[in-house]
């Protein structure tokens, strides 16, 4: 995972309910690295390209078309508080570009 100013502890917050055990920055001297450990409960998980701009009002949409169920799986966003999942996202009220989904 390549890291920006807008990643580092929160960006991968909370370990995002069980599927990552850890991650540690490397320092490149470049634009940095992000070395994610998973703990084998990931079933899938996808890059969305382009990055398709999701306003607050679209997140519902989104969530419904890429993840089988309500209660499990996360979209990853990119917004101007950083990089979040979307329900992070409802949480602060903000819309951003989605990278990706996993679950």
């Amino acid at each position: 995972v390549v890291s920006t100013q807008s990643t580092g502890s929160s960006g991968i917050n909370a370990e995002y309910g069980g599927y990552i055990d850890e991650f540690e920055v490397v320092d490149d001297h470049r634009a940095g690295k992000i070395v994610v450990f998973l703990n084998g409960r990931l079933n899938k998980c996808g890059v969305i390209s382009p990055r398709f701009d999701v306003c607050i009002n679209d997140i519902e949409k989104w969530t419904t078309n890429l993840l089988p169920s309500r209660q499990f799986g996360y979209l990853v966003l990119t917004t101007s508080s950083g990089i979040m999942d979307h329900e992070e996202a409802r949480r602060k009220h903000t819309g951003g570009k989605i990278l990706g989904f996993f679950y």
